[in-house]
Protein backbone atom coordinates (compact mmCIF):
# COMPACT_ATOMS: atom_id res chain seq x y z
CA UNK A 1 0.00 0.00 0.00
CA UNK A 2 1.33 3.41 -1.00
CA UNK A 3 2.19 5.82 1.76
CA UNK A 4 -0.48 8.48 2.16
CA UNK A 5 1.60 11.05 4.03
CA UNK A 6 3.76 13.77 2.51
CA UNK A 7 7.49 12.85 2.47
CA UNK A 8 8.36 15.16 5.38
CA UNK A 9 5.74 13.59 7.66
CA UNK A 10 6.64 10.01 6.73
CA UNK A 11 9.72 10.33 8.92
CA UNK A 12 7.72 11.40 11.96
CA UNK A 13 4.16 10.06 11.71
CA UNK A 14 2.35 6.81 11.04
CA UNK A 15 -1.19 7.17 9.80
CA UNK A 16 -2.99 5.16 12.49
CA UNK A 17 -5.25 5.63 15.53
CA UNK A 18 -2.56 7.55 17.42
CA UNK A 19 -2.36 10.13 14.67
CA UNK A 20 -6.16 10.28 14.51
CA UNK A 21 -6.35 10.86 18.26
CA UNK A 22 -3.61 13.50 18.02
CA UNK A 23 -5.62 15.38 15.37
CA UNK A 24 -8.80 15.22 17.44
CA UNK A 25 -7.04 16.58 20.53
CA UNK A 26 -5.17 19.45 18.86
CA UNK A 27 -8.20 20.62 16.87
CA UNK A 28 -11.28 19.70 18.88
CA UNK A 29 -10.18 20.85 22.34
CA UNK A 30 -9.24 24.39 21.22
CA UNK A 31 -12.38 24.50 19.09
CA UNK A 32 -14.52 23.43 22.06
CA UNK A 33 -13.08 26.20 24.23
CA UNK A 34 -13.34 28.81 21.49
CA UNK A 35 -17.00 28.00 20.84
CA UNK A 36 -17.79 28.26 24.55
CA UNK A 37 -16.03 31.62 24.68
CA UNK A 38 -17.91 32.77 21.56
CA UNK A 39 -21.23 31.80 23.12
CA UNK A 40 -20.32 33.96 26.10
CA UNK A 41 -18.84 36.96 24.28
CA UNK A 42 -20.78 36.79 20.97
CA UNK A 43 -17.44 37.00 19.13
CA UNK A 44 -17.43 34.15 16.62
CA UNK A 45 -14.48 35.30 14.54
CA UNK A 46 -12.10 32.56 15.65
CA UNK A 47 -14.58 29.76 14.84
CA UNK A 48 -14.13 30.42 11.13
CA UNK A 49 -10.36 30.14 11.62
CA UNK A 50 -10.80 26.73 13.26
CA UNK A 51 -12.85 25.56 10.26
CA UNK A 52 -10.16 26.75 7.88
CA UNK A 53 -7.48 24.89 9.85
CA UNK A 54 -9.68 21.77 9.88
CA UNK A 55 -10.12 21.98 6.11
CA UNK A 56 -6.38 22.47 5.54
CA UNK A 57 -5.27 19.56 7.74
CA UNK A 58 -5.56 16.90 5.00
CA UNK A 59 -3.59 19.06 2.57
CA UNK A 60 -0.88 19.72 5.16
CA UNK A 61 -0.31 16.06 6.02
CA UNK A 62 -1.42 13.99 3.03
CA UNK A 63 0.02 13.49 -0.42
CA UNK A 64 -2.03 13.02 -3.58
CA UNK A 65 -2.65 9.35 -2.85
CA UNK A 66 -3.67 10.17 0.72
CA UNK A 67 -6.19 12.78 -0.40
CA UNK A 68 -7.69 10.29 -2.82
CA UNK A 69 -7.85 7.64 -0.10
CA UNK A 70 -9.87 9.87 2.25
CA UNK A 71 -12.39 10.54 -0.52
CA UNK A 72 -11.18 13.79 -2.04
CA UNK A 73 -11.96 12.58 -5.53
CA UNK A 74 -14.65 12.72 -8.18
CA UNK A 75 -17.86 10.95 -7.06
CA UNK A 76 -18.49 7.53 -8.58
CA UNK A 77 -22.27 7.76 -8.19
CA UNK A 78 -23.63 11.25 -8.65
CA UNK A 79 -27.22 10.42 -7.70
CA UNK A 80 -26.02 9.79 -4.16
CA UNK A 81 -24.99 13.44 -3.95
CA UNK A 82 -28.62 14.39 -4.52
CA UNK A 83 -29.74 11.83 -1.94
CA UNK A 84 -27.19 13.20 0.52
CA UNK A 85 -28.55 16.72 0.12
CA UNK A 86 -32.18 15.65 0.55
CA UNK A 87 -31.33 13.46 3.55
CA UNK A 88 -29.32 16.21 5.28
CA UNK A 89 -32.22 18.62 4.80
CA UNK A 90 -34.74 16.07 6.09
CA UNK A 91 -32.61 15.27 9.15
CA UNK A 92 -32.39 18.94 10.14
CA UNK A 93 -36.18 19.29 9.90
CA UNK A 94 -36.69 16.10 11.90
CA UNK A 95 -34.37 17.48 14.59
CA UNK A 96 -36.43 20.68 14.62
CA UNK A 97 -39.64 18.77 15.34
CA UNK A 98 -37.91 16.67 18.00
CA UNK A 99 -36.84 19.84 19.78
CA UNK A 100 -40.30 21.38 19.44
CA UNK A 101 -42.07 18.32 20.83
CA UNK A 102 -39.60 17.82 23.67
CA UNK A 103 -38.83 21.41 24.71
CA UNK A 104 -41.03 23.83 22.73
CA UNK A 105 -39.46 27.30 22.56
CA UNK A 106 -37.46 27.01 25.80
CA UNK A 107 -33.70 27.30 26.04
CA UNK A 108 -33.56 23.49 26.34
CA UNK A 109 -34.39 23.36 22.63
CA UNK A 110 -31.08 23.13 20.74
CA UNK A 111 -32.28 25.28 17.84
CA UNK A 112 -33.49 27.98 20.22
CA UNK A 113 -30.09 28.22 21.91
CA UNK A 114 -28.10 28.04 18.67
CA UNK A 115 -30.43 30.67 17.19
CA UNK A 116 -29.33 33.13 19.87
CA UNK A 117 -25.97 33.43 18.11
CA UNK A 118 -27.69 34.77 14.96
CA UNK A 119 -28.92 37.88 16.81
CA UNK A 120 -32.23 38.03 14.95
CA UNK A 121 -33.89 41.24 16.11
CA UNK A 122 -37.55 40.98 17.07
CA UNK A 123 -38.36 44.05 14.99
CA UNK A 124 -36.41 43.03 11.89
CA UNK A 125 -38.16 43.64 8.57
CA UNK A 126 -38.98 40.74 6.26
CA UNK A 127 -36.48 41.98 3.69
CA UNK A 128 -33.66 42.36 6.20
CA UNK A 129 -34.47 38.98 7.70
CA UNK A 130 -34.24 37.33 4.29
CA UNK A 131 -30.90 39.03 3.66
CA UNK A 132 -29.53 37.93 7.04
CA UNK A 133 -30.80 34.41 6.41
CA UNK A 134 -29.04 34.31 3.03
CA UNK A 135 -25.76 35.44 4.60
CA UNK A 136 -26.00 32.90 7.42
CA UNK A 137 -27.11 30.11 5.09
CA UNK A 138 -24.30 30.65 2.58
CA UNK A 139 -21.72 30.85 5.37
CA UNK A 140 -23.16 27.82 7.13
CA UNK A 141 -23.20 25.77 3.92
CA UNK A 142 -19.54 26.45 3.18
CA UNK A 143 -17.29 26.73 6.23
CA UNK A 144 -18.37 24.00 8.64
CA UNK A 145 -19.37 21.39 6.01
CA UNK A 146 -16.03 21.64 4.21
CA UNK A 147 -13.96 22.07 7.37
CA UNK A 148 -15.63 19.38 9.46
CA UNK A 149 -16.02 16.80 6.71
CA UNK A 150 -12.45 17.05 5.43
CA UNK A 151 -11.37 16.74 9.06
CA UNK A 152 -13.73 14.18 10.65
CA UNK A 153 -14.90 12.09 7.69
CA UNK A 154 -11.58 12.75 5.94
CA UNK A 155 -8.21 12.64 7.65
CA UNK A 156 -9.42 11.54 11.10
CA UNK A 157 -11.52 8.73 9.67
CA UNK A 158 -8.70 7.67 7.38
CA UNK A 159 -6.24 7.51 10.27
CA UNK A 160 -8.58 5.53 12.52
CA UNK A 161 -9.58 3.20 9.67
CA UNK A 162 -5.97 2.07 9.26
CA UNK A 163 -6.11 0.66 12.77
CA UNK A 164 -9.75 -0.38 13.21
CA UNK A 165 -11.44 -0.55 9.81
CA UNK A 166 -14.05 1.74 8.31
CA UNK A 167 -17.05 0.78 10.46
CA UNK A 168 -15.32 1.23 13.81
CA UNK A 169 -13.58 4.36 12.56
CA UNK A 170 -16.97 5.85 11.63
CA UNK A 171 -18.22 5.19 15.17
CA UNK A 172 -15.14 6.68 16.81
CA UNK A 173 -14.99 9.76 14.62
CA UNK A 174 -18.76 10.15 15.07
CA UNK A 175 -18.34 10.15 18.85
CA UNK A 176 -15.65 12.83 18.61
CA UNK A 177 -17.87 14.88 16.31
CA UNK A 178 -20.87 14.56 18.63
CA UNK A 179 -19.00 15.37 21.84
CA UNK A 180 -17.35 18.40 20.22
CA UNK A 181 -20.82 19.76 19.51
CA UNK A 182 -21.65 19.94 23.23
CA UNK A 183 -19.92 23.32 23.03
CA UNK A 184 -22.61 24.42 20.55
CA UNK A 185 -25.44 23.15 22.74
CA UNK A 186 -25.51 21.37 26.08
CA UNK A 187 -23.07 23.42 28.10
CA UNK A 188 -24.88 26.73 27.69
CA UNK A 189 -24.25 30.31 28.80
CA UNK A 190 -27.52 31.94 29.80
CA UNK A 191 -28.35 34.76 32.25
CA UNK A 192 -24.62 35.39 32.78
CA UNK A 193 -23.89 31.90 34.03
CA UNK A 194 -23.02 28.46 32.71
CA UNK A 195 -25.52 25.61 32.87
CA UNK A 196 -25.35 22.00 31.77
CA UNK A 197 -28.63 20.58 30.43
CA UNK A 198 -28.28 16.86 31.04
CA UNK A 199 -31.17 15.26 29.15
CA UNK A 200 -31.30 17.77 26.26
CA UNK A 201 -27.55 17.27 25.87
CA UNK A 202 -27.95 13.51 25.70
CA UNK A 203 -30.54 13.88 22.93
CA UNK A 204 -28.36 16.41 21.12
CA UNK A 205 -25.22 14.24 21.32
CA UNK A 206 -27.11 11.18 20.07
CA UNK A 207 -28.52 13.27 17.22
CA UNK A 208 -25.09 14.58 16.27
CA UNK A 209 -23.63 11.08 16.39
CA UNK A 210 -26.37 9.75 14.13
CA UNK A 211 -26.00 12.57 11.61
CA UNK A 212 -22.26 11.90 11.58
CA UNK A 213 -22.98 8.32 10.57
CA UNK A 214 -25.37 9.60 7.89
CA UNK A 215 -22.64 11.83 6.47
CA UNK A 216 -20.20 8.89 6.46
CA UNK A 217 -22.69 6.65 4.67
CA UNK A 218 -23.18 9.19 1.90
CA UNK A 219 -19.44 9.56 1.54
CA UNK A 220 -19.26 5.80 1.12
CA UNK A 221 -22.26 5.57 -1.21
CA UNK A 222 -21.11 8.39 -3.49
CA UNK A 223 -17.49 7.27 -3.44
CA UNK A 224 -16.40 10.78 -2.52
CA UNK A 225 -16.21 13.01 0.51
CA UNK A 226 -18.42 15.40 -1.45
CA UNK A 227 -21.34 13.18 -0.46
CA UNK A 228 -20.66 14.00 3.21
CA UNK A 229 -20.04 17.68 2.47
CA UNK A 230 -23.31 18.11 0.57
CA UNK A 231 -25.27 16.25 3.24
CA UNK A 232 -23.73 18.48 5.91
CA UNK A 233 -24.38 21.64 3.87
CA UNK A 234 -28.04 20.68 3.47
CA UNK A 235 -28.35 19.94 7.19
CA UNK A 236 -27.00 23.40 8.03
CA UNK A 237 -29.31 25.01 5.48
CA UNK A 238 -32.33 23.28 7.00
CA UNK A 239 -31.30 24.14 10.55
CA UNK A 240 -30.78 27.81 9.72
CA UNK A 241 -34.10 27.95 7.84
CA UNK A 242 -35.95 26.44 10.82
CA UNK A 243 -34.33 28.93 13.20
CA UNK A 244 -35.09 31.95 11.03
CA UNK A 245 -38.60 31.16 9.84
CA UNK A 246 -40.11 28.56 12.17
CA UNK A 247 -38.77 29.71 15.53
CA UNK A 248 -38.76 33.48 14.89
Amino acid sequence: MKNELRPFWQRHITMNWRFGLFLILIVCIPRFLLVLNANKTANYGFIGLVMVISALAPFIFLNKNGLKTIGLTRPRKYHWLFMAFISGLAYSILLYFLGEVAYSDTISNWYVYIGKSYNISAGITASDKLTLFAIMAITGMIFSPIGEELFFRGIVHGSLAHSFGDSKAAIMEGMAFALTHIAHFGLIFIHDEWNFLLFPTILWVISMFMVSIVFYLFKKKSGSIWGAILGHAAFNLGMIYCIFFWLN
